[in-house]
């Protein structure tokens, strides 16, 4: 069984990931803004193994805040040999973009590039010490092709395709494989304004987290780069 950190599992698809890895037997950390979120869900820390589940506060806007998480996980787990990043912001940001918005641009930048990155960073000892380490992350369609007014956001998801590459081939001689899965509309909150496309129709988020699940399952020599929904 593996010792898992999970970021962005207070909801969506983090936490069907959370869930249904922690079910089959993982040991899961993860890593949200707001701890209280969890209170009388199924990931309240009050009503799971406190051996193979535990709540950490987690900013990735704030540098020291990963490094926190990572090293308290370690001393609760004892090792750590997978990250799935979820955590992720949306905003709607034109090419053309107003005054006002240069924050927005700023924070989209922040939480989906260089969230990933430092977390990833401030766990690579660990994952190496593994021989088998993994790192799944939930990139995006918008991180293969640009298209609906989403300059912002589609720029954050090719520069984190583009750090996913970067993590393959400097983890690869440690025993690390990283896949990043890039669905199109998935029926989260996310999703929620969105009326040409049936929800039902949409990627789902159980189906997210059985990909995460045959993922782990795999061995160093057949896991894909790049799952493309």
């Amino acid at each position: 069984m593996r010792k898992i950190l999970i970021s962005g599992a207070s909801r969506g698809i983090g936490k069907a990931i959370a869930l249904k890895l922690l079910k089959e037997g993982h040991s899961i950390s993860i890593g949200v803004r707001k701890k209280e979120d969890l209170i009388n869900t199924d990931l309240d820390p009050k009503t799971n193994d406190p051996d193979t589940f535990a709540v950490f506060k987690y900013d990735s806007t704030i540098n020291k805040s990963s490094k926190i998480w990572v090293e308290n996980t370690f001393k609760l787990f004892g090792s750590i040999d997978t990250i799935i990043h979820c955590a992720g912001i949306f905003k709607r940001t034109n090419l053309i973009f107003n005054n006002n918005e240069l924050k927005d641009i700023e924070d989209i930048w922040k939480v989906n590039v260089m969230g990933p990155w430092i977390l990833t960073r401030d766990a690579w000892k660990y994952l190496s010490m593994s021989n088998s380490g993994r790192i799944i992350v939930l990139v995006s369609m918008s991180g293969k092709r640009s298209k609906g007014f989403l300059a912002s956001y589609s720029m954050s998801k090719f520069a984190l395709m583009s750090l996913c590459q970067t993590m393959r081939n400097e983890g690869w001689n440690h025993g690390i494989r990283v896949t990043a899965i890039c669905p199109g509309w998935v029926n989260t909150d996310m999703a929620k304004e969105i009326n040409h496309f049936p929800k039902e129709d949409m990627t789902q988020t159980n189906d997210i987290a059985n990909i995460c699940s045959n993922l782990l399952e795999l061995p160093n020599s057949s896991i894909p780069f790049e799952v493309a929904l």
